[in-house]
């Protein structure tokens, strides 16, 4: 059985040694989790109005998301299996895209081409990333494979949930990674549930990092709601991935508090008693009160940071608000260096259609995940 690493207790008492993180690294820390619980709030609330389309919060893993993504270096890549935004915006992705992809609009550097919550970023070497489970973890060890034959120095951060250690490319992608040794960090954010079915219905296992033993490389569970301990777990991962020791894969475990999307009913499927047993673990709340009680943070801190965090959201929220629709030429750009004539006949039939009829308007069905 893999034990689980723990650094702080939900009463914020350290358990064990901590990180050596200065002060304002930790506030830092801290923050970023705020911000990513309060752009959540924001986002629900435009779904719920029907100002966009669709979310997937990340309410009660903001301490695996964050925790885990500080380690990873400029350099590093992150490869996301759903809720990670919040640590693409830590490593660079400007909010504005952020809320421009949730929208589609003319600002949306995906040009409409993913639904919504599907972000990507450059500059901080965040791919795209697809719905369908697993996918990204082969793709996440092909683009490691590359690195370590390159001889660059840079460690391939691959995200998955519960759900994806049932997928072909867990299994693929974990065996291939252990054989060519490359350097990836896997990061299971154990969050309860797959959708409706329970972490206990995919593994006998007493921890999703037993399964590291098959695959020829360390696994470790920790507490994904202590935060200082998701960096500690991850750091010493990319570390060894760095020095060309090959992957580890790190199991978070943790609860999502809200449902799989905005589109999900989890009270069909699970217990009220289990969301409040795991609400009395708010990994934010766990580092509010281990900063509080050595004076890092003072009495109103968490307060007027989330009144802060919320005015630049709301600016930003305004501002692609009232942003155009992205055009419609876009639906035939970028695939070819010149359009060939059966998509620009294509193109033009339909904008004739919209000629006619005007602009699509959103529908009123429901979304089926």
């Amino acid at each position: 059985m893999t034990a689980s690493l723990q650094i702080l207790a939900q009463d914020g008492k350290p358990v064990r040694s901590v990180p050596e993180l200065a002060p304002e690294r930790m506030v830092e820390l801290f923050e970023h989790m705020l911000h990513v619980r309060c752009v959540d709030q924001r986002m629900l609330k435009l779904q719920r109005a029907g100002r966009i389309g669709f979310v997937g919060t990340a309410k009660g893993l903001e301490a695996s998301i964050i925790g885990s993504a500080a380690v990873l270096d400029h350099r590093d890549w992150l490869w996301s299996g759903l809720r990670e935004g919040g640590a693409a915006v830590m490593r660079g992705l400007p909010l504005a895209e952020y809320v421009a992809q949730m929208y589609c609009n003319s600002n949306d550097t995906a040009k409409g081409r993913q639904m919504c919550n599907h972000f990507q970023h450059k500059g901080s070497n965040y791919p795209s990333w697809s719905s369908v489970i697993g996918t990204q973890i082969p793709h996440g060890v092909g683009a490691a494979f590359a690195t370590k034959r390159r001889g660059e120095d840079a460690v391939h951060g691959i995200y998955f949930g519960d759900g994806a250690t049932s997928s072909n490319g867990f299994h693929s992608g974990m065996n291939f990674a252990a054989v060519w040794k490359v350097p990836a960090v896997f990061v299971c954010v154990d969050n309860g549930w797959a959708i409706s079915v329970s972490s206990s219905a995919q593994t006998c296992a007493e921890s999703y990092a037993d399964k590291a033993v098959a695959y020829g490389m360390p696994g470790v569970s920790v507490d994904g709601n202590d935060v200082l301990a998701c960096y500690e777990a991850t750091r010493s991962a990319a570390e060894r991935a760095r020095a060309g020791d090959g992957p580890t894969l790190v199991v978070l475990k943790t609860y999502r508090m809200l449902g799989h999307s905005s589109s999900d009913d989890p009270t069909r499927y699970r217990d009220d008693e289990e969301v409040e047993s795991w609400a009395k673990r708010d990994p934010i709340l766990r580092l509010e009160r281990y900063l509080t009680d050595r004076g890092v943070l003072q009495k109103g801190a968490r307060e007027a940071t989330e009144k802060r965090l919320y005015a630049e959201i709301d600016a930003v929220v305004h501002e692609q608000e009232a942003a155009p629709r992205m055009a419609l030429r876009t639906l035939v750009e970028d695939v070819y260096a010149e359009t060939p004539r059966h998509l620009r006949e294509q193109y033009n039939a339909f904008h004739a259609v919209v000629e006619r009829r005007g602009e699509a308007e959103p529908g009123d069905g429901a979304f089926p995940l």
